[in-house]
């Protein structure tokens, strides 16, 4: 008899199907800011906030669908000054001296409160990793488990990396980068990748170089700068396949300066964080299970962090994906949502008391 290959059984979707937000609303958060936030999928689930990345990129809606609905109550939230929330750090006027780590940190636990949960699970990727950690290590009895992708954990060495050292893979790009600050103040940046001479300032000085600019009244000099930052971003990913080859350029002209000044403010004060104390102090995670999702072609945040992670926080299981970057790929998605799946029925606590 002919021998018929017996069917394969389909890999499941990549996402959970687009589900729309039950709730939501505009949180006052004190110094005159007010973050949005929005509750997905099933009420009595359970809790687990999305920490969205950049910082200052905004929450996105595809974030919500790698969660069962029926299983997860999802919680997601523009940081200050980003996405809905207000003053907006497109607007000049708004003033980010209130915008720090440790702020964020509060915000997410005013949040919680707010909700009505006492213990969430936590999911995010590249800065919201760092955020996600930094929270996990001040509240750790709020954190049920934690799933992270682009493991980072913004310590000044890996700035430097992104704005200094990765121009030795993209040099031409680099240079028109530096060539965006102003010739007199080009004295405090590095000449180049490979000049050891460089300031100690994070990524040679040109994060604080394109902070200054961003601040500027002049609204010709805000774009520029922006789009200079946007560009060398996007040239630090362009050799990914998945995604666009402009993520950072491509944005709405609003969000796009947000993101580039929130960013600049951020990576200009090494995120206010003590160099290397997430991983030091990642002791503070234990009994907290987590998953590390990274890309093992991802440029903009090399594998060595999550590594580095992984051997800090016992609980933490390391899954490196083969075919992905910094901008992911539908195997890394795959693993994040199996993470999140494994998760869902893990016991959660009930309301804040």
């Amino acid at each position: 008899m002919p021998q018929h290959p017996t069917p394969s059984t389909p890999p499941p979707p990549v996402l959970y199907p687009p589900v729309e937000p039950y709730e939501q609303g505009l949180l006052d958060v004190g110094d005159g800011n007010h973050i949005h936030w929005e509750v997905c999928g099933n009420p009595h689930g359970k809790p687990a906030l999305v920490v969205h990345g950049g910082p200052g990129s905004g929450r996105g809606p595809r974030s919500r669908r790698f969660f069962d609905p029926e299983r997860y109550r999802v919680v997601l939230f523009d940081q200050r000054n980003c996405g809905r929330s207000t003053p907006h750090a497109s607007d000049p006027a708004t003033d980010l001296r209130h915008n720090t780590t440790d702020r964020l940190i509060g915000d997410m636990e005013r949040l919680r409160t707010h909700l009505g949960i006492d213990r969430w699970l936590l999911f995010g990727g590249s800065w919201g990793s760092t955020l996600i950690l930094a929270y996990a290590e001040t509240h750790p009895e709020r954190v049920s488990e934690i799933v992270i992708s682009s493991v980072t954990t913004t310590r000044r060495s890996e700035i430097d990396w992104l704005y200094l050292g990765a121009g030795r893979l993209f040099p031409e790009q680099w240079e028109r980068f530096r060539a965006g600050v102003p010739e007199p103040a080009r004295g405090a940046v590095a000449s180049s990748p490979y000049d050891t001479s460089a300031p100690d300032a994070p990524g040679g000085g040109l994060p604080a170089e394109y902070a200054r600019l961003t601040e500027s009244p002049d609204p010709a000099v805000r774009e520029q700068a922006t789009a200079d930052w946007c560009a060398w971003e996007d040239a630090v990913l362009s050799q990914e396949p998945d995604g666009s080859p402009t993520p950072f350029s491509e944005r709405p002209p609003a969000d796009r300066l947000a993101l580039v000044r929130i960013c600049a403010h951020y990576f200009s004060h090494g995120a206010w964080l003590e160099e290397g104390a997430l991983l030091r102090d990642a002791g503070r995670l234990t009994g907290i299970p987590g998953v590390l999702i990274h890309g093992r072609f991802d440029l903009g945040g090399p594998l060595g962090t999550a590594w580095e992670l992984a051997r800090a926080w016992p609980e933490a299981r390391l899954v490196v994906v083969e075919d992905a970057g910094h901008k992911g790929s539908d195997t890394e998605r795959r693993e994040v949502r199996a993470a999140l799946d494994a998760f869902a029925d893990r016991p959660h606590g009930g309301p804040a008391r």
